[in-house]
């Protein structure tokens, strides 16, 4: 029994998406979180927060009297706070874009259905 060209063509578009889902889910998404780890690190190092949060006490500009030590106290406690929510606010862009990518496959096959059989 001969299969026809059609057919053929319909089983191979459908083992090739198939196999983009199980890609997308798994090697795809692995990729894809090792990206935003590394992007979120690279965040952090163009912050600094680490440094700025090990060098709190430490006076700025080598002045040790007291005022200065307040003073430096403060302003860095302040680029601290700022740096935290700006690197708060990537993580949860980060996070956004994880959920859009684990939901992209799940529309694109809902609107097939949708378009073929509505």
């Amino acid at each position: 029994m001969a299969i026809s060209p059609a057919l053929k063509q319909i089983m191979f578009a459908l083992q090739e998406i198939s196999y983009f889902l199980v890609w997308w889910y798994s090697q795809g998404l692995i990729k894809f979180l090792l990206r935003i780890k590394n992007f979120l690190i690279d965040e952090e190092k163009k912050l600094g927060l680490r440094i700025w949060i090990k060098n709190i006490f430490t006076p700025m500009y080598g002045q040790k009297d007291w005022t200065s030590r307040v003073i430096s106290f403060f302003m860095r406690l302040f680029q601290i706070i700022i740096r935290t929510l700006l690197l708060i606010f990537w993580i949860f862009i980060s996070l956004i874009l994880f959920i859009i990518w684990l939901g992209i496959p799940l529309l694109v096959i809902y609107q097939i259905i949708f378009q073929l059989f509505l």
